[in-house]
């Protein structure tokens, strides 16, 4: 391994022992050591250089473990954080893994736990790099407006998804509300998968009548039935090599669905009118914004086709508990159609995002587009100002009003959970979905500072602390 490999660590510790031992198994297991005695040399070399991983201890002369660890997120540093700590206790671990920490190890610790922890840091910084090159071959291999675009917590677990299926030959069910794009995650997995050189079609099974679909995904003989004067392939087969997009498969009749399973099974199908079989190859991506588990008991959906295609479920949350990704997704569109809509040279006014981000986007991320679109055409300059987003008053909540399509949203909720089988704790479960997206997003806009947060809220920090522990958050980081 050459020098400009290996990866560099430093280890912050006032314990000459804990020093040298850190340095002795890092070093054998092929690392670049810088080792200090006090946080205030810890927090000079992590300004001056790139460590992919480090070892803080949490009591040290000068800053703390846990204050370089905040410090390190302020910087936008990718390094991987070690909490050191001589006391294991609950709220050393709770208080590490809330700011970010990778992992926290106690003394006295085996060299065994170090290595393993080199190993983790590694693996998720490998990760991380994947997620981020997915991002920009999505960005070659996509138009302008077809990429994936977004910076909250749930977009980001969804690259991260798409960068581990996409070069495996998975079915992948994708879930979400109409309008969240769930088109454009299947293109995004076939763009970074080794099929890209090969079609992508896709075929919406709702919009197709039953007596046609058939014919359309499996093809057809010549003279089948009437009105088949050429013999048709069928979309299963023109794709071939490539990847398969069936969205809506949940409305699909059930009598199609077991034709779809055997093509799952065996990688043939039978076009209508043939007496033998035809091999495929190809990669199927399904997407739906039905409940298959509810039409399966409802005797709408077969169950072993559900467990072919939820190999890998991918859900894409509705956008407006991803209010975080309103004013990104907005500069696209503008950015987007501001050359085929407009004039000039068009920018979002602050006070237009802001009520962008009051609008509770039933028709999601669709909705977003359009009314960009919108309103690129009628503004009267290139400022888009908020009047210029008028008529989404009436669609949604107003700003100043924002709470009235919020109460909505909560009593549809309410009304749903007691017209179910087993309404019990309602109050708990409602709180949460409504305590969970105010949470994320107020974190997101202040990049993870909890002062901040605390303030915007109006609470006090160790109850903002105490509510991201109960909720599992993860606070964002600085870009």
């Amino acid at each position: 391994m050459s020098t400009s490999e290996r990866p560099r660590v430093l280890v912050a510790d006032d314990e000459p022992s804990i020093r040298f031992v850190l340095r002795e198994t890092l070093e054998d297991a092929g690392c670049e050591v810088v080792d200090v005695d006090n946080g205030e040399s810890a927090l000079d070399a992590l300004e001056t250089r790139s460590f992919q991983l480090a070892f803080l201890d949490i009591r040290m002369p000068g800053p703390s473990g846990l204050d370089l660890l905040d410090r390190l997120q302020g910087l936008g540093a990718d390094t991987a954080v070690v909490i050191i700590t001589a006391q294991n206790t609950f709220e050393n671990a709770v208080e590490a893994m809330k700011r970010g920490a990778l992992d926290y190890l106690v003394k006295p610790f085996g060299m065994a736990e170090v290595k393993a922890l080199l190993d983790k840091a590694l693996r998720t910084q490998a990760l991380e790099n994947e997620v981020q090159e997915l991002r920009r071959e999505m960005g070659r291999r996509s138009a302008p407006g077809d990429r994936l675009v977004g910076k909250s917590p749930a977009m980001l677990e969804i690259f991260k998804t798409i960068g581990r299926v996409a070069g495996r030959d998975i079915p992948v069910l994708i879930t979400g509300e109409s309008g969240t794009g769930k088109e454009l995650v299947a293109r995004a997995i076939h763009g970074a998968s080794r099929r890209v050189d090969r079609p992508f079609v896709a075929i919406n099974t709702a919009a197709i009548p039953r007596e046609l679909l058939e014919s359309e995904l499996f093809g057809h003989e010549r003279g089948a039935f009437t009105g088949a004067v050429a013999a048709r392939l069928g979309r299963f087969r023109e794709c071939a090599g490539g990847t398969l997009f069936l969205d809506e498969i949940g409305d699909m009749p059930i009598d199609l669905q077991a034709k779809l399973l055997r093509v799952l099974q065996f990688d043939e199908v039978t076009p209508v009118g043939a007496s033998a079989p035809q091999p495929v190859d190809v990669r199927i991506v399904a997407a739906t914004h039905r409940d298959l588990d509810t039409a399966v008991a409802d005797g709408n959906f077969r169950e072993d086709l559900v467990y072919r295609l939820r190999v890998v479920p991918l859900h894409i949350p509705p956008l407006r508990e991803r209010i975080e990704d309103v004013p990104i997704l907005a500069e696209h569109f503008v950015a987007r159609w501001a050359e085929g809509l407009s004039s000039g040279s068009p920018v979002l006014a602050d006070a237009s995002i802001e009520r962008l981000c009051a609008h509770s986007w039933p028709g999601n991320v669709r909705e977003l587009e359009n009314a960009i679109k919108r309103a690129l055409v009628l503004a009267s300059s290139d400022v888009l100002a908020p009047e210029d987003f008028s008529f989404l008053e009436k669609g949604g909540a107003k700003p100043g009003d924002a709470g009235s399509g919020l109460a909505d949203l909560i009593r549809k909720e309410v009304e749903a959970r007691l017209a179910g089988s087993d309404p019990q704790e309602i109050y708990r479960s409602t709180i949460e979905r409504v305590e969970r997206p105010l949470l994320e997003t107020v974190l997101a806009r202040t990049e993870g500072n909890q002062i901040r947060a605390a303030a915007l809220l109006g609470i006090n920090r160790n109850t903002l602390r105490k509510k991201i522990a109960e909720l599992g958050l993860s606070i964002p980081r600085r870009e």
